[in-house]
This record gives C-alpha cells, structure tokens and sequence, in this order.
C-alpha cells in the first residue's frame, strides 16, 4: 500500500476522523497540513487540453476538496458545490427541464408538464423559487402536500405520471415536521425506475451528523453550508450529494449547469467551510443538547403556548427523529447516557447535562420553534428584547439567533399559505447556539416577561 494510499483509506473511519481528514490530505510538495488556499482563476497547462485544472469556474482544487470531504460525510458518490443553498435549489430544478442528451431528466418535448411534488412546510426561498421562478418560467408545476402523517394512500393519490421530484425538508422549516423519509423511499421505489420520480431532501437543519437521508431512501441531499456545515455565519454556499449508483444519471447535467451558469462559490469561502466542519460533531452535539434544555424549560413557561421540538419525548414526531438518526449520533449520544431504545442500558439524561431538564427526551439538532401566548406586537417585542439571541435571519452558527418567521424567513409566502401551514403572527424560530444554556434559557425568559407578562 502506497503513501497515497493510505491518505484515502477512509471509507471506514469514523464521522469526527473524515471531518478533520478527508479532503484534507498534507500537501504533497510542502507538506503544508493545512490544504494551501488556490485563488488562481486560471492554470497553466503542459498540453493542450490534457490538464486536470484549466479555469476555476470549471474545477478549483479548494471546491474538489470540499465536495470530497462533503460526499463522504453524507454517505453519498459525489457533491457539487454551489454559491448558495438557493443556487443549489435552481440547480435540481433546472436539471429537471433539461434534455437528456446534455445530461438533464427531460425526455420529451419542452413543453411537456413536469410536476414536482413538495412539503407543505417548506422553507420560503424555497417557495419562492418553486413558484415564482421555476413554475412561472417553465414547464414545472409544483404541487403542495401535508406530510406531516402522511399514508401510503396519500402519497400514491398525489403522485403523478408527470411527478418527477419529490421535495422534502427534515425536519421542515419552520414547523419542524419530521416526514416519513422511509416510507416515501419505499412508495417510490415500487414504480418503475423509469418513471419513478427523484427524491431530494433538504438536511440542512440537522446536517450529516445528526441524519444521513441518503441511507433512508433520498436520491439528492441538499445542504445550505452557510448554516451548521460552516458553523460560524461567515460563509454563504450551498451542496448537492448524490447517492451512490445515481452519478451516471446526475453528474453531468448537474455540473454542465453549474459551468454554464456560474453558480459557484469562492475558493476562500470553500477553504473557511471546510475549516468549520472540522469541529461540526463537536458543535452539533452542544447545539442539540442546549436545545433541548431550552425546549424542556420552555414547556412550562405560561407564556408559551406550544414548543416544537422533535427530540422532545412529548412531540408528536419523537419517534420518526429517533429513527432518523445517524450511527454517529446515535453513539455519541449512547455515550453521554441516553437511552435511544430498550435494548439501551442507559437511562435518559446524563448528571453532567441536568437529568431534570433532559430525560425528556433527545438532543435533535439545535432548531427550536415556539408559539406564543401573544399578538403580532407583543411577539416583535419578545425578539427585540432578547440579550443573547440576536434578532436575525439564517441559523447553525455558534451563536444563538431568533427570528420571526411570518415577516422574515417565510415573508414571501401568500398569507393564506403561511396560515394553511401554521405560521402565524406568533411564531418564533429560535437558532441555540452553544452558549451557556442557563443563560440562554434565562435569556428567554426575561425577553417573554418584558414583552407580554410585564
């Protein structure tokens, strides 16, 4: 076995060893440990046309690392990364009306119907894009539906012989709908492979260390990096993962669009994502367990009329998270004294992380949403008199955010939507950053005092 060899001997390491590890090799000719930075838009060639890297827009060797490190973490056959998670969405939409002959999913004639069947509670720019742009300017038509306790009956009666993708977020933004990924998969895949429509799942709320939606029947993973990939709200970018067997079918019409529109990002924004998954298992996990401690101690406060969080035992989608979970999650929270099922000889909660506040329920992610016992005046002023919890858009960073998805994230949606899929006035997203969580909890607290009791 070679050097180089041994340098790619991956496949079975663990989540935290690939994080640091893959894509990341010494540099061959310095031993640099660190991959050098590659801001050259252009490569000098020893022959015509035989070189590996000619113009950054086409191959840059800080994106070939990143979309390595990234296919790995998601169990996938490849990654492309984008210049946003938007781009990244316009890309999967695109490829749809693309001809085959350039490598895209569209068989027939332009004019032709294809339908993309949606999540409900999808996230707004994701709406946007699927109404305003892809249903406004071709032939998709994008079809709407409540997964939230979805059957088998359902999901056949909404499925079309033009339905050629199937969008899902898990858990769904803002509402935290944790859909039944498996039992979609299953349905899916009894049709034809020929006529059988594509699987795409946003994963950005729980990013590869919490789920794989890859081992549980998705076709495409979508990851906006900007949130918990990168971790510290200094990146925006956005990834495509191909599962395993599809690349043939995908690759190339993904990657014809991308060069032919642009859509890339920055080789600097490549190298700072990759530094911050270094220490995503690190930050997932204080994010979940925080947010769980804000979850539990915000379910008694009068003040709040209802919390969603799927790790809570108490939520309707508690099972469905469990089921979820990535081998690596599952371990380490095994670790830490959870009991994830009965075969499990820990008991919930360890002492170290408060056994009070977290026996009910699992760490899932760091994404809380609450419901307050407040107008839409009372509900701006909560956000506005929060110390920790910064009062903006976006998420997964180290610091905690809150935000007020019916005039922010999901603003764009026409309010008969917003309130058919329970985002109402109301509604707070919050973002738990790795904090101390007493003093986020107290945190909230006071802002729900000032703003509504006081």
């Amino acid at each position: 076995m070679t050097i180089q060899d041994i340098h790619h001997d991956s496949d079975q390491d663990g989540f935290a060893t690939r994080a640091i590890h893959v894509g990341s090799q010494p540099d061959p000719t310095t031993g640099a440990v660190i991959p050098p930075l590659s801001l050259s838009t252009t490569f000098a060639q020893a022959g015509v046309g035989t070189a590996k890297y000619d113009y950054s827009r086409s191959i840059n060797p800080n994106r070939e690392a990143l979309e390595s490190l990234l296919a790995s973490l998601e169990h996938g056959s490849a990654a492309i990364a984008y210049s946003s998670g938007s781009a990244a969405t316009a890309a999967v939409c695109q490829w749809l009306t693309l001809p085959v002959a350039e490598g895209g999913g569209r068989k027939g004639s332009k004019r032709d119907e294809i339908r993309v069947l949606s999540i409900s509670d999808v996230y707004g720019g994701t709406y946007r894009y699927l109404k305003r742009v892809a249903e406004a300017t071709t032939s998709v038509e994008v079809d709407f539906l409540d997964m939230a306790q979805i059957t088998s009956d359902d999901l056949a009666s909404a499925l079309t012989p033009e339905t050629k993708l199937i969008w899902l977020e898990s858990p769904t933004n803002p509402l935290l709908v944790v859909p039944p990924l498996e039992l979609i998969s299953s349905i899916v895949r009894s049709i034809p492979e020929q006529d059988r429509p594509l699987i795409v799942v946003d994963n950005t709320f729980l990013s590869p260390y919490w789920s794989n939606p890859l081992d549980l029947g998705a076709d495409i993973v979508l990851q906006s990096i900007s949130k918990y990939l990168n971790g510290h709200s200094d990146v925006i970018m956005g990834a495509l993962i191909i599962r395993k067997g599809l690349e043939d079918r995908l690759l190339k019409g993904l990657k014809f669009l991308q060069n032919s529109s642009g859509g890339i990002p920055s080789p600097f924004d490549c190298f700072l994502a990759q530094r911050g998954i270094k220490t995503l298992p690190l930050r997932a996990l204080q994010h979940g367990i925080n947010a769980l401690y804000i979850a539990s101690g915000l379910q008694s406060n009068p003040l709040v009329s209802e919390v969603r969080y799927p790790g809570l035992a108490s939520n309707e989608f508690y099972e469905r998270a469990k089921l979820s979970l990535s081998s690596q999650a599952k371990r380490d929270l095994r670790r830490l004294g959870w009991k994830l099922d009965e075969n499990d000889n820990s008991s919930n909660g360890h002492t170290e992380l408060d056994k009070e506040r977290t026996e009910g329920g699992i760490p899932f992610s760091g994404m809380v949403t609450i419901r307050l016992r407040a107008n839409e005046a009372q509900t701006e002023r909560f956000l506005q008199s929060l110390r920790l919890f910064a009062l903006a858009e976006s998420l997964g960073g180290v610091e905690s955010l809150a935000e007020a998805p019916w005039k922010m994230t999901h603003g764009s949606i026409p309010v008969e939507d917003r309130l058919k899929a329970g985002i109402t006035e109301n509604l707070v997203r919050l973002s738990v950053g790795i904090e101390d969580r007493e003093d986020l909890l107290a945190d909230l607290e006071r802002g729900l005092k000032i703003a509504i009791q006081d």
